[in-house]
């Protein structure tokens, strides 16, 4: 790959799952040899198995109790993941730095008071007037809150306040596409020239009893016992087993990391996304075409992270989009070792490969039925297809 001053180099990563906090675990992941030892509840959300967060001391990231205070779990999550991306980046208390860096955040919906919604139901099941009681509990019960689309503004206002990163913001919400497009403008802008370092991620917490709920009513679910990504039987009825994860990358211009000295652990030579209708053979077309022009072509020492939801048909249709495209290239699912992170999923898997990247190893198996790696990648293709919409594929290459 010819360098220009242009590529857009990761060059710090800021990685929360159920493995751990920071890069030590999630590296031992990668490089372990062996399919490594995941963390899997089946217990706290039964009877849907999740990958849960790990211990965590907030104030490592988060020093003032009352910064933490005003946030819910998964906005600390990812003021938590910034925190330790900047960190890693060599940025972090860099005035100079930070109040000229881009920020792009991710973000779901807030977090639902599940003692309110029980308490309104129970309620509603003994009254017929439940117009005046949904007015009665709005005005007595609900605290004051902000129009849900701007949650993913206070993620990003959040990252401001405690670690002044206080450049352009640009926000998305929606799922795995937010995650998709954050880091898609993230790589556009940069490689355009429009930004020269820009902060990018999201996060996600798994044990949240309101997701699982919405989930639960589409029946996308796994049951019981944790299995395997590529095997989860469809009676099983769903697929999913949700995964806790703060995800935060710092992007920046080759010029402008090697300027400053920067450690780069691998090039984004590709990010695609798009969404459409997936019926009629759309989704296989459309999903090939991402990967291509990417630049992903499977070849020699070249690997796929997979960050497939789990759902069996959605899970097979991705997967014999990539074995019959490159039916040599070593497959990884990573979403079956740190479960599915909604918005956070794509930058989850974009960390991944590039720590895998930098460690120069072979990836050990993650879910049985993928091939051993005789030799470390060079190229990696992390892919991300949405549960009900959105399709992503980002292409990272080994600095030599």
């Amino acid at each position: 790959m010819t360098k220009s001053d242009n590529d857009v180099v990761v060059t710090g990563i800021g990685l929360v799952t159920s493995f751990g906090v920071g890069q030590a675990p999630h590296v031992a992941m990668l490089t372990g040899g062996a399919a490594p030892d995941m963390r899997v509840d089946d217990e706290i959300c039964a009877p849907y198995p999740v990958h849960p967060l790990p211990e965590i001391d907030w104030k490592d990231q988060i020093p003032k109790r009352g910064d933490q205070r005003q946030m819910e779990n998964w906005q600390r999550l990812g003021v938590y993941a910034a925190g330790l991306a900047l960190d890693d980046a060599g940025v972090k208390g860099n005035e100079d730095i930070c109040s000229t860096m881009d920020m792009i955040v991710a973000a779901g919906g807030g977090e639902r008071d599940i003692a309110v919604d029980t308490m309104i139901v129970n309620e509603a099941r003994e009254r017929s007037d439940r117009e005046i009681l949904l007015n009665e509990k709005l005005t007595t019960e609900l605290r004051p809150t902000l129009f849900l689309a701007q949650l993913a503004n206070l993620v990003a206002g959040n990252i401001s306040i405690v670690h002044k990163v206080t450049g352009s913001s640009r926000t998305f919400m929606g799922e795995e596409a937010a995650g998709i497009s954050a880091v898609a403008t993230a790589y556009a802008r940069i490689l355009a020239g429009q930004s020269t370092h820009t902060l990018v991620g999201a996060s996600f917490v798994a044990e949240r009893r309101d997701i699982l709920l919405m989930f639960e009513a589409v029946h996308a679910l796994s049951r019981g016992k944790w299995a395997p990504l590529w095997d989860r039987a469809a009676e099983d009825d769903g697929g999913m087993v949700m995964g806790s994860a703060g995800a935060f990358l710092v992007l920046e211009s080759r010029a402008y990391a090697e300027a400053r000295g920067a450690h780069i652990y691998a090039t984004l030579s590709g990010v695609e996304g798009d969404r459409g209708k997936r019926e009629d053979g759309k989704f296989e077309e459309r999903f090939a075409r991402l990967l291509a022009d990417a630049g992903f072509e499977g070849g020699t020492n070249e690997a796929v992270f997979s960050g497939a939801t789990g759902l069996s048909a959605l899970t097979k249709q991705e997967a014999d989009v990539l074995k019959s495209g490159f039916p040599d290239t070593p497959l990884r699912g990573y979403t079956g070792m740190t479960g599915h992170a909604m918005e956070a999923n794509f930058p989850l898997g974009i960390a991944l490969a590039a720590l895998s990247l930098d460690a120069k190893a072979p990836v050990p198996i993650f879910n049985d039925g993928e091939a051993s790696m005789s030799a470390p990648a060079e190229k990696i293709a992390v892919t991300t297809v949405g549960l009900q919409r959105g399709e992503g594929v980002a292409v990272l290459v080994g600095e030599k």
